[in-house]
């Protein structure tokens, strides 16, 4: 068996061991149909993007899951994939024609979407590589790309059906426009940005009483030649004898109409508002309901055209915008105008204002959103943190037809053909279900010479709400049978971001709902069981990461300077579920560190003797002698026991920050710190060796285990070092993980079940040895090993001291533990085992003792008054089950007994 090297590695070590596990297809999902599957499909990241430390965590649960559930012995698959991502990837590829002073029009349709397939294979999926790197176990052979010709048919495809079932229809209704990419945008392409712009206050003079106004606020007068109409809110006094009168609309000169609506607020500026439906979403939805008409005053590309007047025609929009000020204080028709902070969307591609724009486009009623419903409602998809559920279904309570269309040429062009000569616009409901006019197919037209296909493609959304299905060969039955649709769908955990809940959770949902297994029960036709939601990473001043702010590390850096492990294990352990995290960079160091204490630790192991059979759990049972234990190799085992319980626990739960913490504070504190550093005696003497070193080798064999969906690379290297691969070099992912349970079973048999009663005494005397240090750091004293400690102790408590003196003195520190009647004048700290006193004599500055002692009793004097008052509060009692009720009782006891001493411990010094 080869030595442990004196030092982590982790570069050599992961390299070697993704390759290895590559070769043997290791992260393929088990044919065997016996098995309980699992599957997760990866939110495909887009084909454009690199790997950011938010999608670290992401990655990092889902891993974390699908390792879990190998070693549970269950069949796992984690499909990977990416999504073409249009408008992002139009914008990266129009940005490399711009260098050569090219756009896509003087291409051409064609040759752009044939330079972007090249660049998609020269560049693009940078990000999977990457999260190879940090190890993502995905099934790699099943990666899927959302303009892969199969999956672009099964988008096509639902497409078509859909417009079948009448959920299809083009309409002109108002979107989110950019007018540099020159498409609709859905809202989570578009960021809102604080702007510090200007209120323009604009008087409208009545028509019948020349001299008289109405003044109204806006931002935007360059789009005054849209309006059509001024409302007030029809409760406001000041305004109740101009309803029903006109006004002249000061740009573009006309007269309009003063209407009453309640969507107005009284309380923003004036509080009247001028209307202009073809530029405003609340504009809009006044003017609907108002039979108001529509005047568009913006070209696509938001410069002003001829209906806004020939002053502002042709001009850019914030250039038109001064003009139109200047126009209006010309005129007189400018009040005022002050500086207005407010928030303004922008594209989040091309970094620019977005219109809202009434166009023509193609929508989606939401199919199936009853059933969407009530599924969450009614738990067959589960949330967490559960909170999330509420948003979701309030956002379906209140949802909006669905634009489905966008302006671009990547993407999967909408499968719809018109007869040639028809004008698209003015096509009636009837029209597009008229075979003669519309053709809706994946193949096209039979005489395709007499038709034009549409221009427009899909939203990127509406091929990824097909993901967790058409991944696995929907709706071929040939290719559904292949992928195993019937085996793992649906899906187990799908593990996302919160701000994608109505984007693309949502949607899969009525999706599987509407596609999948027709006719079967609802828990047969979701996509997924759970939905975990991962918290938004801010950086240390708390703002959230992203390019823009240059505060996003890199992290593939990160992985170079801590190894993929350290990176892991540091980024789960500050991600506690349903809170945001504030990354810091030495938790991923402190992740290396705890690579370095685990690797460390398995090193001593193998250096302190041979290594037994060490091939299976039972193997290693066979090896230990149950009646040998003392206290220590009871409390060991319990607390692995303790650790076990809690990470099957927090998993069910989807604590995956708490996995961490268990994890760590059982390897470091209980094991590395306490059980190694008190079995050193046991190793030297000839027989207790064999079994401490049995016994040690269990222990490590189920940390490892227990370790492996969190740092991979590592436990998997010392798995093989330690012999636990067996004879065959058998993979920890091939192995069976026992759950607490289990192995409680197990030892029992064995004879070995742990005593409860020993392992609380030895979790006394660890705090007993911990307040000892404690006394002497606090005294300057931590390296010394010459001091003496004095003990007041009952005689229960100072036989367990006395049978373990040699042991307690060597882990405190200490010279000698002496037991005295009554100590006086000498630092103290009130202990399980009795009162601990630092003899340090004319050493010990006493009135900084009193200092500390008295700061003390006042933090105790808190906790004491907190729990009287829970206990005095009435609900509190009437409802606390009995068991917590009693705790807190107990608690005010010990609390009130250990003021009792320190109140004494101060008296003695005065």
């Amino acid at each position: 068996m080869p030595e442990i090297t004196k030092s982590y590695e982790p570069r050599d070590v992961e390299k070697r061991w993704y390759a290895a596990w590559m070769a043997a297809d290791a992260f393929q999902a088990a044919p065997a149909t016996g098995r309980e599957s699992y599957s997760i499909v990866m939110p495909p990241p887009n084909v454009t993007g690199v790997l950011t430390i938010g999608h670290v965590l992401n990655a990092t649960i889902q891993d974390m899951l699908v390792r879990r559930a190998r070693l549970e012995g269950r069949s796992a698959l984690w499909i990977p994939g990416l999504d073409h991502a249009s408008i992002a990837t139009h914008a990266v590829v129009e940005r490399e024609l711009r260098k050569q002073k090219m756009t896509r029009h003087d291409l051409g349709r064609e040759k752009f979407v044939e330079r972007v397939w090249e660049w998609r294979h020269e560049k693009g999926g940078v990000i999977l590589e990457q999260l190879r790197r940090l190890g993502a176990s995905c099934d790699w052979d099943r990666a899927q790309f959302t303009m892969d010709p199969v999956y672009s048919g099964a988008v096509l495809g639902a497409f078509a059906e859909l417009f079948r079932r009448g959920r299809i229809y083009r309409g002109k209704r108002m979107v989110n426009w950019c007018p540099a990419s020159l498409t609709a945008l859905s809202d989570e392409e578009v960021i809102m940005k604080p702007v510090n712009g200007t209120l323009f206050k604009v008087r409208y003079e009545l028509v019948d009483a020349p001299g008289q106004f109405i003044e109204v606020a806006t931002t935007r007068p360059e789009t005054i030649p849209g309006d059509v109409a001024l409302a007030v809110h029809p409760d406001d006094p000041r305004y109740a004898g101009v309803i029903g009168r006109r006004v002249w609309r000061p740009l573009n000169r006309a007269e309009i109409p003063v209407i009453a609506d309640s969507a107005v607020d009284p309380q923003f500026g004036s509080g009247a508002l001028k209307i202009t439906p073809a530029h405003d979403r609340v504009d809009n939805e006044i003017g609907l309901r108002h039979g108001l008409p529509v005047i568009d005053i913006l070209n696509a590309d938001a410069t002003l055209n001829e209906l806004a007047g020939p002053e502002l025609s042709g001009m850019e929009r914030f250039a038109a915008r001064k003009r139109a000020a200047e126009l209006l204080g010309a005129s007189g028709a400018l009040a005022g105008q002050e500086a207005y902070a407010h928030n303004v969307g922008y594209s989040e591609r091309a970094d620019v204002p977005i219109e809202p724009r009434l166009t023509w486009q193609w929508w989606l009623r939401y199919p199936r959103v009853e059933e969407a419903k009530a599924a969450v409602r009614d738990g067959l998809i589960r949330f967490h943190p559960e909170r999330w559920a509420k948003v979701y279904l309030h956002w379906l309570e209140n949802i909006q037809d669905w634009c489905i269309s966008r302006q671009l040429w990547w993407g999967q062009r909408i499968p719809v053909w018109y007869r040639k000569g028809l004008d698209r616009d003015r096509l009636t409901e009837a029209d597009l279900r008229d075979p003669g006019k519309i053709h809706v197919s994946v193949e096209g037209p039979p005489d395709p010479e007499n038709w034009v296909q549409e221009d427009d493609v899909l939203d990127t959304w509406a091929s990824s709400w097909l993901w967790p299905f058409a991944t696995m060969g929907w709706p071929e039955p040939g290719a559904m049978a292949r992928e195993g649709f019937e085996r793992f769908y649906p899906t187990s955990t799908l593990v996302t971001a919160p701000d994608i809940i109505f984007f693309w959770v949502a949607r899969m949902i009525m999706a599987g709902l509407e596609f999948t297994r027709p006719g079967e029960p609802v828990e047969r036709r979701i996509p997924f069981r759970d939905v975990f939601f991962t918290g938004i990473i801010r950086d240390a001043q708390g703002r959230k990461i992203s390019k823009s702010l240059g505060n996003s590390p890199d992290p593939i850096d990160l992985i170079d300077a801590y190894g993929a492990d350290g990176l892991r294990f540091g980024i789960i352990s500050i991600a506690p579920q349903g809170q945001d995290i504030r990354f810091q960079e030495d938790r991923i160091e402190g992740g290396k560190n705890f690579c370095n204490k685990l690797w460390n630790a398995c090193r001593f192991r193998q250096m302190s003797g041979p290594v037994g059979d060490n091939s299976s759990l039972r193997a290693i049972l066979g090896r230990i002698r149950p009646a040998a234990f003392d206290a220590d190799d009871h409390a060991i085992l319990d607390r692995l026991l303790s650790a076990t319980r809690a990470v099957d626990r927090c998993f069910a739960e989807f604590e995956f920050s708490a996995v961490s913490q268990a994890l760590y504070g059982f390897f470091w504190n209980d094991f590395c710190d306490w059980y190694v550093e008190v079995s050193k005696s046991k190793l030297q003497a000839e027989d207790t060796r064999a079994n401490c070193l049995a016994l040690q080798d269990l222990v490590l064999r189920q940390t490892l285990l227990l370790l492996h969906p969190l740092i991979p690379f590592i436990t998997e290297e010392l798995w093989s070092q330690l012999g636990y691969s067996g004879p065959r070099g058998r993979s920890i992912m091939d192995s069976v993980i026992e759950d607490a349970s289990r192995c409680a079973t197990e030892l029992g048999t064995l004879g070995a079940k742990p005593d409860p009663a020993q392992a609380a005494t030895v979790e006394r005397m660890k705090a007993f040895v911990s307040q000892a240090r404690a006394l002497k750091a606090e005294h300057n004293l931590a390296s010394r090993r010459d001091v003496r400690f004095l003990l007041i102790a009952d005689d229960t408590a100072w036989a367990t001291v006395e049978s373990n003196l040699a042991k307690l003195a060597r882990m405190a520190g200490a010279a000698e533990i002496l037991r005295r009647g009554a100590v006086e004048g000498a630092p103290a700290a009130v202990t399980a085992l009795g009162t601990l006193y630092l003899d340090l004599a004319s050493a010990v500055d006493v009135g900084a003792e009193r200092g500390r002692l008295a700061r003390e009793i006042a933090a105790l004097e808190k906790h004491i008054a907190a729990t009287q008052a829970r206990l005095a509060n009435k609900a509190f009692v009437d409802k606390a089950p009995p068991a917590v009720l009693e705790g807190a009782r107990r608690q005010l006891s010990e609390q009130e007994a250990k003021r009792a001493e320190l109140e004494r411990l101060l008296k003695s010094l005065s």
